[in-house]
């Protein structure tokens, strides 16, 4: 799935962590049948959530199953269906539960006997009698509401045509919000499905269907069983989908998408980059794709980015849709998701992990495998840099927070399956993956992944098995690695200390370091460069190879190279570590940051100068200075991307931080004019023209500039070469009416009244909520709250994004003490799906001492919070601190 989902002593990490996590630790270290024994005398709790424990004692006495799967969907607001499971029993000692949740249940036959269902809403408890040992048969008809919340079987009218849309999403445990099941990994199984659905939809599922034939005014699709699989990997989507289709690759590939939006769907660029993909991870893996058929389906008001449905891929509509041409950097992130999913297929669908707390390996091996074949099999060769800007950078800060955790990590129930599913989980994995494959060699790597995948195929695996594998292949005890690298958190740092005499390095050594909480120092391969400056340029002297463990480690290979201008001790990026320039190095980066030829080392110099700012080393207006000094000479688009995306969190925090005098107003109005001028200046070259005008609308905010963007607008002002499109249409009334524009009100409901579709919708809601008017505030903060609300989620969940924009601190705080104190209410009602967007956009923070201290005594009172939600307000703590620190050390200057 994409969504855009560690060594201290073991009685240290148990009192860290949650008590439910403890006891799951403590339990995964007993026997197997001991673990089997407890679990069995204790019922199953009576809550929405499925235990590892209990799941365990389920997998134990489970095996063999089979799924026939019936729905007749009629568009409207329910469905009905019956399922069928067939299945081996060790025993029938006990009850057996089967998962199922808020539905209408109509009948339970187990075994041929018509029995009452004893079901809570969330599982249907099968008495002992009821079962045999041996092969069991259960059905169970019910009826249930579509989700509207993106989970289980979502529906959603669309606005503009009426026609209904349908498709399944289950991760990390929602198969049971549309069909009975064993919702757990570990229990996999067939599917077997047949579908009633209007005669004008198309009925999508894992394999291709068999027949179609009329049932009245209906038509009935029949399917034939899958091959083993996880209840998350499988999947059913219905609608009246348009559909393109492409056989000139090895497997037969198609694209869904509403027909409304149809027309802002590019099928020969996605059918491009499918095929691509499945060659090369044909050719990789040495194991053929085995589902078949390639579908990918284009789904709205999805949660997350994609998710990896064997053979029935699904996109969220907002990252992939676009009302102009495609940008090269909107190009590489269509490439990017889709074999980042495409890995899937092989690792996650036909290797799976046994539980939850395995998911990150899936996610990070998907992400390392997805960056690999999109710069080894299209034409984004720069597909590391890209990662090293965005994932990587995002795993950096997440592992330097309080709330940072190990890579693998228990996970007690389905409740906390994507507690920490995070940049640690998909970015962090995927760089300690790359940095596994310099250690070993890439050939290695390549062979132990490829026996990995050979002797699970359709089973389950646990991280041993992977790093087994690995180990095996390159004949390396693993241990070690593993301890340091995926069982203790937090980033080491990495500096060069070097002594220089006569013009030559007399003496080198890398001195590692820990922060005091995660002191774990790491083993680990890199390289070291040190560069000359030659006129204005600085270039390469030397590189060096070296593999560094402990607090100090000598670089012999360094000593005797010119004394350099600069060193960069991870030259090429190939580990995961911040690096700290020493000061001459430091001063240089700065000076002569267009002196540098490599982009991937301008890259990483950019962010050791940004990584000074969020450290409170560099004063954010020197940085700003220097990007005003460097960013307009900057030709290279990927680059470009970074640094101008520093540009904006740079112009967020100056809005947060509310600072008295002009330097705001004064650099608000350079980066505007820093930023017109280059989207001006990029005439004829419309990936730079694009990029520097969304910079412009992320940092306008003068008169001026408003004033500007309004006559843009309505056509008296114009950017030769820049085509004002729908998207950047309403971008432009967003801001417009975030900034209290005058008439801006007025520009939403008429451009409603051009724009019927729901991304219109979407961006009248943003645009309405961000407006600086207390009674706006107060009307959707109220139906935020609301958890009656009618409102479709995700429409809740924009509003919530956009309520309190950066600059608007005064308003935010009318509201601050309210949301502070409702937040555990919230989290006890709401769930999971809700408080993962509801924290991270509404605990107030507002980068002051006294907003730090507000959310201390939080932290400290609010203890009872779930896991989520507490890690989101001591998230939000830590962040508040480091702007208050940003703030001193501008204003010590």
């Amino acid at each position: 799935m994409n969504r855009s989902r560690f060594a201290f002593s073991s009685s240290f990490t148990l009192r860290l962590l949650p008590l439910a996590a403890a006891t799951a630790m403590a339990c995964a270290a007993m026997p197997a049948a001991a673990a089997d024994t407890a679990a069995a005398t204790v019922p199953r709790a009576e809550n929405a959530y499925l235990s590892q424990l209990d799941a365990a004692a389920r997998s134990a006495r489970v095996s063999n199953v089979d799924y026939v799967l019936d729905f007749t969907l009629t568009g409207k607001e329910n469905f009905s269906a019956s399922t069928t499971l067939a299945f081996d029993l060790k025993d029938n000692a006990s009850a057996l539960t089967v998962d199922l949740d808020k539905a209408t249940v109509k009948s339970l036959t187990v075994n041929g006997k018509s029995v009452t269902p004893q079901y809570n809403g969330w599982f249907i408890t099968l008495a002992a009698q009821d079962l045999k040992k041996g092969r069991n048969t259960v059905t169970v008809a019910y009826e249930r509401p579509h989700s509207t919340n993106g989970e289980g079987l979502h529906r959603m009218v669309d606005p503009v045509d009426g026609r209904v849309y349908t498709y399944s999403h289950f991760e990390p445990a929602a198969a049971h919000q549309m069909f009975a099941a064993f919702d757990q990994p570990d229990l996999k199984g067939t599917y077997q499905i047949n579908v009633t659905a209007p005669a004008d939809w198309t009925v999508i599922s894992t394999t291709r269907e068999t027949r179609v034939s009329a049932d009245g005014a209906a038509k009935r699709w029949t399917f034939p069983r899958t091959k083993k699989l996880s209840p998350y990997n499988f999947s059913m989507h219905a609608g009246p989908y348009k559909m393109w289709e492409d056989s000139s690759g090895k497997y037969p590939m198609r694209l869904f998408a509403r027909q409304s939006v149809a027309t802002q769907i590019k099928p020969a660029e996605w059918f491009k980059y499918t095929k691509a993909g499945l060659a090369f991870f044909d050719d990789y893996f040495g194991v053929p794709y085995q589902f078949e058929k390639y579908d990918q389906i284009l789904v709205p008001d999805f949660l997350y980015g994609a998710m990896e449905n064997a053979g029935a891929i699904t996109f969220a509509e907002r990252g992939f849709m676009y009302k102009a041409e495609m940008t090269a950097e909107q190009r590489q992130r269509l490439a990017g998701v889709i074999m980042h999913e495409m890995a899937h297929q092989w690792f996650g669908d036909l290797v799976t992990m046994q539980w939850w707390n395995g998911l990150w390996l899936n996610e990070s091996f998907a992400s390392f495998m997805g960056t690999l074949a999109t710069a080894e099999a299209t034409e984004f060769k720069d597909a590391w840099r890209a990662f090293y800007s965005s994932g990587k950078q995002d795993a950096y800060a997440q592992d330097q927070r309080s709330t940072t955790h190990p890579i693998e990590v228990p996970v007690p129930s389905t409740q906390n399956a994507f507690d920490n599913i995070d940049a640690i989980t998909y970015s962090k994995g995927a760089s300690t993956l790359m940095q596994l494959r310099h250690l070993l060699g890439a050939d290695v790597f390549r062979k132990g992944v490829h026996n990995y995948l050979v002797k699970y195929q359709y089973k389950n695996a646990k991280l041993d098995d992977f790093i087994g594998s690995l180990g095996q292949a390159a004949g390396r005890d693993m241990k070690g690695w593993t301890q340091q690298w995926l069982y203790q958190p937090g980033v080491n740092t990495i500096t060069a200390n070097y002594t220089c005499t006569g013009g030559k390095i007399g003496s080198f050594t890398l001195q590692q370091s820990a922060p005091q909480e995660f002191p774990t120092l790491r083993e680990q391969r890199v390289q070291v460069a040190s560069f000359r400056r030659d006129g204005e340029q600085l270039k390469l002297d030397r590189k060096v190879a070296v593999t560094y463990k402990g607090a100090s480690t000598a670089v012999p290979g360094m000593v005797g190279a010119a004394c350099p201008d600069l060193v960069y001790p991870n030259y090429e990026d190939w580990g995961f570590v911040k690096v700290q320039l020493d000061p001459r190095s430091f001063d240089s980066a700065r000076a002569h940051m267009e002196g540098v030829d490599d982009p991937l080392l301008r890259a990483m110099l950019w962010q050791s100068l940004w990584d000074g700012v969020r450290d409170a080393k560099l004063p954010l207006n020197d940085f700003i200075a220097t990007a005003l000094a460097n960013a307009p000479g900057e030709k290279d688009y990927t680059l470009l991307g970074d640094v101008l995306g520093k540009v904006v969190q740079s112009k967020h925090y100056l809005d947060r931080m509310h600072l008295d005098g002009a330097y705001t107003a004064q650099a608000t109005r350079q980066l505007e004019e820093m930023s017109w001028k280059g989207a001006v200046a990029a005439k004829g070259d419309d990936n730079f023209q694009r990029r520097w005008f969304g910079t412009y609308l992320g940092v306008v905010g003068s008169r001026e500039g408003l004033d500007r963007l309004a006559t843009l607008l309505d056509g008296k002002t114009t950017i030769d070469g820049l085509a004002i499109n729908q998207d950047l249409r309403w971008a432009i009334i967003g801001r417009l009416n975030r900034y209290g524009y005058p008439g801006a009100a007025a520009l939403v409901e008429a451009e409603q009244a051009r724009d019927k579709s729901d991304t219109g919708a979407a961006a009248a809601i943003a645009a309405t909520v961000s407006r600086p008017d207390p009674a706006v505030k107060t009307e959707w903060l109220g139906t935020i709250q609301d958890l009656q609300t009618k409102l479709p989620f995700s429409r809740v969940r924009t509003a919530m994004g956009s309520l309190y924009p950066a600059e608007q601190g005064a308003l935010a705080e009318q509201s601050a003490a309210q949301r502070l104190a409702k937040l555990p209410e919230l989290d006890k009602a709401a769930g999971t799906v809700y408080m993962r967007s509801y924290g991270p956009s509404l605990i107030p923070a507002a980068c002051t001492p006294a907003s730090v201290a507000r959310l201390q005594a939080a932290s400290t009172g609010m203890t009872a919070l779930s896991a989520g939600t507490r890690r989101a307000l001591l998230d939000t703590l830590q962040e508040d601190q480091r702007c208050v620190a940003i703030k001193g050390a501008m204003t010590a200057k």
